[in-house]
C-alpha cells in the first residue's frame, strides 16, 4: 500500500492541482530499448503532461550520466537533479513497463519510473515508490508483469 502521494483522493493544495500519476502515464508492454532512449521517452510523457520544460530531459540524462538511477529490484527512477528543478512546472511521474527489461550498467530495469518533483515533493516521491517496490516482492513482479493499466494504477495511489 503506498502513501496516496500520486493520488487527489486527499484535500487539494495551491501546488498540487492535478494528480501527480495519472493513468495514461503507465505504459505497459514496450518494446526493448537503451536506457537513454527509455529515460527520453520518460522525459517527453512529463512534458507532454506538463509536468516539465523540455531542457528537464536532458538534466535526467545528466543524473544517468553521474550516478545510475537503477536503485535495484528492476526498477530505475530517472529524474533531473540541480539545476533542474527551474524546469518543473508541477510534480508528475511516468511508470514504463519493459518485460524484456533495460540494461542499466549491467542491470535489468522492468520498471522506468520517471519523476519531477516540485519544491520538496522529490524526495517524498522517491520514498512512496521505494515503499512500493520495497513492501511485497510479489506485488513488484505482477507490476513487472502485468497487462492491467489499472492494477499498476491502484498499486501507486493505494
Amino acid at each position: 500500500m503506498g502513501l496516496n502521494l500520486f493520488s487527489n483522493k486527499s484535500k487539494k493544495t495551491e501546488e498540487q492541482d492535478t494528480d501527480v500519476l495519472l493513468k495514461e502515464n503507465i505504459l505497459l508492454n514496450l518494446p526493448k530499448m537503451d536506457k537513454y532512449d527509455a529515460i527520453r521517452f520518460a522525459g517527453e510523457l512529463l512534458v507532454k503532461s506538463g509536468c516539465v520544460e523540455k531542457p528537464y530531459i536532458e538534466a535526467m540524462i545528466e543524473r544517468e550520466d553521474d550516478l545510475t538511477t537503477y536503485i535495484g529490484s528492476g526498477v530505475a527512477i530517472p529524474h533531473g537533479v540541480g539545476k533542474a528543478k527551474e524546469y518543473i512546472k508541477k510534480s508528475g511521474i511516468v511508470i514504463l513497463q519493459f518485460p524484456e527489461g533495460i540494461d542499466f550498467n549491467g542491470d535489468k530495469a522492468y520498471l522506468v519510473i520517471g519523476i519531477a518533483g516540485k519544491a520538496d515533493k522529490h524526495l517524498n516521491i522517491l520514498a512512496n515508490i521505494a515503499t512500493i517496490i520495497g513492501e511485497d516482492e510479489e506485488k513488484l513482479n505482477e507490476l513487472i508483469k502485468t497487462k492491467d493499466v489499472d492494477f499498476v494504477y491502484s498499486t501507486f495511489t493505494a
